[in-house]
């Protein structure tokens, strides 16, 4: 079953990588669960940030644990209540990183649970931008280390408005609990991690290893393409696997073969990339799948699992070009 997706917006990978002549359509259908996004942006301006009043946590009180919480009592602050549960010594979150978490949202005044990420056991992985996600997330959690469990309450200013959101149950006046278990968070400085591995085969590509959050260099040979796709680990992390149909949010820096020309590059651009490999080229899904996040792959694909004769019009990309990238998996999504 589907989550409900009540995202603002969904971040897209970019045009170079979106996948040409693919039959496959979007075919997504809502699910009875809700994400801790919105469906407007909000104009309201900045909460007060108030200690309380706030439900209590009475099971499951540790991060990872699926909490139980119970019913607010009285009236729910009109500000955003916030309280630091557990203080993690991780990564400060700030505005605009990429924040993955466990969390679980309820209705304040009956205490109805209308979504949460431990029964599905898949953390939520979400730009915590204006326009992307419900405006209590991003102030409730911005300044918050990773590793940190935070309770907060969302008043309907910060929440989904005065339309509620009718599919989770929401209706205008709820005000919103959350319980967000902080597991970790990256920005355009964020590199893979993991242990190195060999480049031994002197007939691909080698790609850096430097994990400062710049590009790494990408040299390649003088020999011929490969005609078959590759897809090995430079870094391996030790993070979840990728599968077929799973999102990734992902550093990238792509080169042409033949000429070692750049022709797209989320380092350059200073903003992460998160797609699902459902929407990407052939050699990029099946480059990705299987390998596990935390780790930089270099991937080389052969013109019949890219573009062929037919590359993104402005992308630079030559006819039957071979494509090399460097991809840093941050996080499956």
């Amino acid at each position: 079953m589907r989550r409900r997706s009540l995202l603002i917006a969904v971040p897209a990978g970019m045009v170079t990588l979106a996948a040409c002549g693919d039959d496959k359509s979007d075919t997504s259908e809502p699910g009875d669960n809700a994400t801790p996004s919105a469906s407007a942006t909000s104009a309201a301006p900045p909460p007060k940030i108030v200690d309380g009043p706030l439900p209590a946590i009475t099971a499951g009180t540790e991060p990872g644990q699926k909490p139980t919480v119970a019913k607010g009592s009285g009236e729910p602050s009109k500000q955003l209540a916030v309280k630091t549960v557990v203080a993690g010594g991780g990564r400060t979150v700030a505005e605009n990183d990429y924040v993955v978490a466990d969390y679980l949202g309820q209705i304040w005044s009956t205490a109805k649970v209308f979504d949460n990420s431990y029964d599905r056991k898949a953390p939520l992985a979400i730009q915590l931008a204006q326009g992307t996600i419900i405006d209590g997330w991003r102030y409730a959690l911005t300044g918050k280390k990773t590793g940190s469990r935070v309770l907060f309450s969302v008043p309907p200013t910060w929440g989904y408005g005065t339309q509620g959101n009718e599919q989770a149950g929401i209706k205008g006046d709820d005000t919103l609990v959350f319980v967000v278990d902080v597991k970790d968070t990256f920005n355009a400085k964020s590199s893979a991690k993991g242990t190195e591995v060999a480049q031994e085969n002197k007939d691909l590509p080698q790609v850096g290893t430097n994990t400062d959050g710049k590009a790494p260099s990408i040299e390649i040979p003088k020999t011929g393409a490969p005609k078959k796709l590759v897809a090995n680990y430079v870094i391996e992390g030790d993070g979840a696997e990728v599968a077929a149909g799973d999102s990734v949010l992902v550093q990238y820096k792509g080169v042409q073969w033949g000429n070692g020309k750049e022709f797209d590059s989320t380092y350059g651009r200073g903003q992460l990339t998160s797609f699902s490999l459902e929407q990407v080229v052939k050699g990029w899904s099946q480059g990705l799948t299987g390998k596990k996040a935390g780790s930089r792959v270099l991937i080389v694909i052969p013109p019949d699992l890219g573009y062929g004769d037919n590359p993104p019009q402005g992308s630079g990309i030559e006819k039957g070009a071979t494509l090399v990238f460097s991809v840093d998996i941050l996080a499956k999504m």
